[in-house]
């Protein structure tokens, strides 16, 4: 990318601006290629380890059998210093790193107290050398179609026929090219560094957060995986406590089901006698009911079964006797089996019931 910028793009700028760009980008670029190296040749070990700096002989492996962790008591069971609070083992590097931040892979190296701020530098800095980037490339693009004059200026194209034909990498190798390669290779470097340039915001973004938090990205990290497993226990105990009020509900419909009004027969229990007509009776049977005296008030109730002593040819205790849907046969229609006892009350023949 900044080969592209430098031999192709910035020489085609008029004057002065070809020049203020190669003195701003390229101060810029050449300040993060320092700060990158820097950030990556600086050891972020602890200083317990930096001085006792064995990096010849291969680290221990570490056996939690032994240990159940690698740091215990402020103490690095591999690296076997005493170390602070806020430093971590970095399994990558194999040692002790001061206030741990992150293992960066593009640096190789661990981000700790000692090359925090390089590491941020770093980022800095390529996302103000690819945003100028992106200027120039996007300023030659739209030039190009509308003003492309002022962009041949330089003496090289005093010899070039033709306004389709460009040159690149002035003024020291120039190289003929056609426009239309021209115009892609500036769509395709502006494609790469928005990229570039919105992942490396994503990042300075993140750190500069994590830097008005106070926090590190080690601590965000596991902030944020606490706040996990929290919410996903909330979710467990909710889940646990809707299913088992599912299962009371259910229980309640099933008790309902079972209540005390229930109607055992939708049909009405009928007798029937020979040539005298019919007489209904309907009846609703609930043992939970309780007795009542005549005066309404409820009587001592024993349990939900009593002893109900039957009287063979009277209808059981809690039959309800409509009278006004009771046929009276006449005097003429009294015949068997439908007769009259010694106390004038009316006998039924229990074969010919039918419910």
């Amino acid at each position: 990318m900044g080969i592209v910028g430098f031999g192709v793009f910035i020489p085609l700028l008029p004057q002065p601006w070809n020049y203020i760009s190669y003195g701003v980008i390229g101060a810029i670029f050449t300040l993060h290629l320092l700060i990158h190296m820097a950030a990556v040749t600086t050891d972020p070990a602890d200083y317990a380890v930096r001085v006792k700096k064995d990096y010849s002989s291969p680290m221990p492996v570490f056996d939690r059998k032994k240990q159940p962790h690698v740091i215990h008591n402020q103490h690095c069971n591999l690296c076997d210093v005493d170390v602070g609070s806020k430093v971590k083992h970095c399994g990558n590097c194999n040692k002790c790193i001061a206030d741990f931040d992150h293992h960066c892979q593009w640096l190789n190296n661990c981000v700790g107290r000692r090359n925090y701020w390089l590491f941020f530098l770093t980022v800095l800095s390529a996302v103000c050398g690819i945003f100028l980037l992106i200027l120039v490339i996007s300023f030659v693009f739209v030039e190009h179609f509308v003003n492309p004059e002022i962009l041949r200026t330089a003496a090289a194209f005093r010899a070039v026929n033709g306004s389709t034909t460009w040159l690149v990498f002035l003024p020291l190798a120039p190289v003929q090219t056609s426009s239309v390669s021209l115009l892609v290779l500036a769509v395709i470097t502006v494609i790469i560094a928005l990229v570039s340039f919105l992942l490396l915001c994503h990042l300075l973004i993140f750190h500069m957060f994590l830097l008005y938090k106070g926090l590190s990205t080690y601590e965000y990290i596991m902030k944020q995986r606490q706040l996990q497993s929290s919410s996903q226990q909330v979710e467990g105990a909710t889940q646990s406590s809707s299913s088992n009020a599912d299962a009371s509900l259910n229980l309640g419909h099933f008790k309902m089901s079972l209540g005390c009004n229930t109607l055992l027969s939708g049909k009405s229990s009928i007798f029937k006698y020979k040539h005298r007509g019919q007489s209904t009776v309907s009846r609703t049977i609930c043992n939970k009911t309780k007795p009542r005296s005549d005066d309404g008030k409820n009587l001592p109730h024993h349990g939900p079964k009593s002893a109900i002593q039957m009287i063979p040819g009277a209808a059981p205790l809690g039959w309800s006797v409509n009278m006004r849907q009771m046929e009276i046969p006449s005097a003429e229609q009294i015949e068997e089996p439908f007769g009259q006892s010694s106390l004038g009350t009316p006998i039924v023949d229990a074969t010919e019931v039918q419910q």
